[in-house]
């Protein structure tokens, strides 16, 4: 795993050309924080698809999981779930 460095959202601002490029060229990730709280993260566009793709196959699992479901969900408790009305 590469290493991680932590920087502020006013340094990582003051920076932002020279941190994105350390980003892309090294693969090194940068995790930026507020107040000493994590909120974000730069990373590789790499890694970036790699998390797309293991979501992606997470998905095809958990479709494939339904489609072996007996029995159905009325319409009104699929909208219920979703928030539509």
């Amino acid at each position: 795993m590469w290493p991680v460095s932590r920087l502020s959202i006013s340094a990582a601002r003051a920076a932002l050309p020279e941190t994105v490029n350390e980003v892309a060229v090294s693969g090194q990730r940068v995790v930026l924080h507020r107040r000493g709280k994590d909120i974000a993260a730069l990373i590789p566009i790499e890694d970036l698809e790699l998390l797309n793709r293991i979501e992606d196959e997470a998905d095809r699992k958990a479709a494939r999981r339904a489609r072996k479901e007996r029995g159905t969900v009325p319409w009104e408790t699929v909208k219920a779930r979703a928030g539509v009305k």
